[in-house]
C-alpha cells in the first residue's frame, strides 16, 4: 500500500527529488520503506530538512559574501543577482548532502 496516495500531497521539490531518486537509484530502500509505510514520514523529513538546510546555507552565504540590506537598498539589481547566485549554490550543496546521499 502506498502511504503517499492517502496523505495529502504537500511535498516540495526536495522531497520529491528524493522519492525519484529513491525509486531509480535505491530500488530496494525504496520498496522496504514503501512496504513498511514509513517512505511518506521519510520523503516529508528529508524535505523538511532540506527546506531549513537551503535557508541556513542561503544566509552563512550572504553573510559571508556581504550580501546586506544595505547592498538591495543601493543596487537592487546586483542584490538580485548575488541572491541567486547563492541560492543555486545553497540548492547544490542540499541536493548532494540529503537527496543524493
Amino acid at each position: 500500500m502506498d502511504s503517499r496516495k492517502n496523505e495529502p500531497e504537500t511535498l516540495t521539490r526536495y522531497g520529491r527529488a528524493r522519492e525519484k531518486y529513491l525509486m531509480e537509484h535505491r530500488k530496494a530502500a525504496y520498496t522496504a520503506m514503501l512496504l513498511k509505510g514509513t517512505l511518506w514520514a521519510h520523503l516529508t523529513e528529508i524535505d523538511q530538512a532540506a527546506n531549513q538546510q537551503v535557508e541556513s546555507v542561503m544566509a552563512e552565504l550572504a553573510m559571508s559574501e556581504g550580501v546586506t540590506e544595505e547592498l538591495k537598498a543601493a543596487n537592487q539589481m546586483e542584490w538580485v543577482q548575488r541572491m541567486n547566485n547563492i541560492r543555486q549554490r545553497a540548492e547544490e550543496i542540499v541536493m548532494a548532502d540529503l537527496i543524493y546521499s
